[in-house]
């Protein structure tokens, strides 16, 4: 059976690195809670953050690309290079894990989902679903209260 959209990812990432990305999101949402006036640059920044698919899209195609030319221009041999790439890319599509997913998630690239979390945990913070949890001086409860909505 193949997994889902969401849930590929995750599956193929060693426990250790998802913990780590798991208490960033956390501390991410932790320290904007206590600091509100910031909650507004940081969903701009989650904006613009590329999650792991497009940057696996991307390198695919850089890759691809060059290999290609460098094929047309240099010489045959490179057009290997296309070829491994698009079929690390359909091995992804399949079955959510390629050669290059460990390092770009060690590197701290997160899925949709994981961004998608965050935003929203922060958007509840920020008060854009109504009121949440107890009064604004309970931080560590508003938060908790935030994530839980966010990964609903």
């Amino acid at each position: 059976m193949i997994p889902g959209t969401s849930k590929r990812i995750p599956l193929h990432t060693s426990r250790r690195v998802t913990r780590r990305i798991e208490a960033e999101l956390n501390e991410s949402v932790r320290w904007h809670a206590a600091h509100p006036e910031t909650i507004g640059r940081r969903l701009r920044q989650l904006d613009e953050e590329w999650d792991i698919e497009r940057m696996l899209e991307a390198n695919a195609a850089t890759l691809a690309l060059a290999g290609t030319v460098l094929g047309a221009t240099r010489d045959r041999r490179w057009l290997v290079l296309p070829a491994a790439v698009t079929a690390f890319l359909l091995q992804h599509a399949i079955q959510g894990w390629c050669p290059p997913l460990p390092l770009l998630r060690r590197l701290g690239f997160r899925t949709a989902r994981e961004i998608d979390v965050e935003r929203n945990a922060l958007k509840a913070l920020r008060g854009d679903f109504g009121p949440i949890g107890p009064g604004a001086g309970d931080h560590d409860t508003r938060v908790s209260h935030a994530l839980m909505a966010a990964r609903l």
